[in-house]
């Protein structure tokens, strides 16, 4: 009788956890379908998967979910549908103060842009640099920090030290047992000993290395953004490839076949226990 019981329960927690990914994915899929989105951004959806991306990462509707960085808003338009009823999304953008004109034109156009539309109302607005102590959140409150092709400017402003400080303020604003989700474009491991700085790509085992010095359990990496048409090796770096496509019109046909760079997506979590 005790076997059977025993047997009756994991059955039961086993369809309940069942239940539960199978109504997170969907609600996931809703905010992908959902009317505030852009039409360009719509078009991205093939190269960046943000369903099987957000469900990887292991966000719910109710998630308290900062995203670092958001620029123009790409993933916002997401993540704001998805936490708007009982989640909560802090969007960490570039600081206020910045003395750089695209830093300042970028934020501004995106209060404007979380202005425009109600489903933004409940997103807090909140500033992060690698060299700045401002909260992305506060302490200890984030279920998941998202951060979606950022690594290449950081690394930029000051190698594995800024770096390292990046992770440390992501890890300052989880959980203990939060989620930090990395997608970066994601240089191959031949090409290491190459003049990658300022290519725009990241080797994946340096990103896991100093997530890991920041304190963060490297859990899982999957293939989701992966391109193997991706090389690598442009003259002008990952911005050869759309969306950015610096060549303009010489060989647009060429890198729009390509497609979208290859990209590490990783997962890491913050101890349970200091």
């Amino acid at each position: 009788m005790k076997k059977v019981s025993l047997a009756l329960a994991l059955s039961t927690l086993l369809f309940s956890t069942l239940s539960s990914a199978n109504n997170n994915l969907e609600s996931i899929q809703l905010a992908v379908e959902h009317n505030s989105r852009s039409s360009e951004n719509i078009q991205r959806d093939q190269y960046r998967h943000p369903v099987e991306t957000l469900s990887f990462f292991e966000l719910t509707p109710s998630s308290t979910v900062v995203e670092i960085s958001p620029g123009g808003g790409w993933y916002t338009e997401i993540l704001a549908p998805l936490l708007a009823a009982h989640g909560k999304l802090y969007a960490a953008h570039f600081p206020a103060n910045s003395n750089s004109e695209y830093y300042k034109t970028n934020r501004a156009a995106f209060i404007k842009k979380l202005a425009a539309n109600p489903i933004y109302n409940r997103v807090v607005l909140t500033e992060f640099a690698v060299s700045d102590a401002e909260e992305i959140a506060p302490a200890a409150s984030a279920d998941v920090v998202l951060t979606f092709r950022n690594l290449h400017n950081w690394y930029s402003q000051g190698r594995d030290e800024a770096l390292v400080a990046a992770f440390k303020q992501f890890y300052t604003a989880l959980k203990p047992g939060g989620i930090l989700g990395v997608v970066e474009h994601s240089l191959p491991a031949a090409q290491k000993d190459s003049d990658w700085l300022k290519s725009g790509y990241v080797p994946e085992d340096l990103t896991i290395k100093l997530a890991k010095q920041a304190g963060f359990i490297f859990e899982a990496s999957s293939d989701i953004n992966a391109n193997p048409k991706d090389s690598a090796d442009y003259v002008h770096g990952v911005w050869t490839l759309p969306p950015s496509l610096r060549l303009k019109e010489q060989d647009r046909a060429k890198y729009l076949a390509i497609g979208e760079s290859n990209r590490m997506t990783l997962k890491f979590r913050k101890p349970l226990t200091p």
